[in-house]
């Protein structure tokens, strides 16, 4: 968003030292000009912000003209990759593997620390512990592009929060895996959600869309509810929950795309891997 010049350019410092260097890299202007960028890095301009999803999809267009990308890494524009061999690591993960289709890197900080909403799982008191989850971190990841053309790219009615829940339900309900690996590292600041305005209405505005998009008719209310519950017992704002009820109105009355509900045995899939899809 062009609001980060100095970040973006120690990050695409930190890309070009990589060992296995990057086949092509895509900068995204979300609505902004273009900075300066190194010559072997292309740029493309959005003529306004069409969010996370919508610029990652924008990213995906220019890799597909190539013609010559089986994976694809995705890093904030205020991330580092602070070893040189992450790249190594994931073309080995990836030859190693022909399901897997998302690798979720772990988020630390400077000092080494991982916020607890930065570990995919529950049971999130050890960021180290590696293992096939059911969603992934959107600030560090790598996708298979044969997984993207199978299950289809990132939902750009989401703009924000939710499109990596929504990529990875529908990866998994395609029998791809996702594993996270704490080992890959993208170093990013310590940070709150709540830094965004639109934080609270988009986050229960797409919590409904997911689950209309995706879940069995019978797990929706089930899901919902519970988030409902966990939100009003969390949130300490009553601005915040104002903002949450106007945002999951929005969702039920909005439309949000294709309904097509997962199978019983991705729910059961992802019931064993410790996630089931009502929490």
């Amino acid at each position: 968003m062009g609001n980060r010049p100095g970040e973006l350019n120690a990050l695409l410092e930190s890309v070009a030292a990589q060992h296995t260097p990057a086949v092509r890299i895509v900068v995204v202007a979300n609505g902004t000009p273009l900075p300066p960028l190194p010559e072997e890095v292309t740029g493309v301009a959005l003529a306004e912000n069409e969010g996370v999803a919508g610029g990652r999809n924008a990213a995906l267009a220019r890799l597909r003209e190539f013609g010559d990308v089986d994976l694809v890494i995705d890093l904030d524009d205020d991330g580092l990759l602070i070893s040189p061999d992450v790249f190594d690591r994931v073309v080995e993960l990836y030859k190693d593997d022909a399901r897997l289709g998302i690798v979720s890197f772990r988020i630390a900080d400077e000092r080494g620390r991982t916020q607890r909403r930065h570990i995919p799982r529950l049971r999130a008191s050890d960021p180290m512990r590696r293992g096939y989850v059911t969603t992934f971190l959107g600030g560090g990841h790598a996708l298979s592009m044969a997984m993207l053309e199978e299950t289809g790219g990132w939902p750009d009615e989401f703009f924000y929060a939710h499109e990596e829940t929504d990529l990875a339900w529908r990866a998994l309900d395609a029998d791809w895996r996702i594993l996270y690996e704490p080992e890959l590292v993208l170093q990013h600041p310590w940070t709150s959600p709540t830094r965004h305005a639109v934080y609270h209405r988009m986050v229960a505005r797409n919590r409904v869309w997911l689950a209309k998009r995706h879940l069995p008719a019978v797990l929706v209310p089930l899901y919902l509810g519970v988030w409902a519950a966990l939100t009003v017992a969390r949130t300490r704002s009553p601005a915040g929950l104002r903002a949450w009820f106007g945002g999951f109105a929005e969702g039920v009355r909005v439309a949000c795309g294709r309904r097509k509900p997962m199978s019983w045995r991705t729910v059961w899939r992802m019931t064993r891997l410790g996630r089931p899809p009502v929490i």
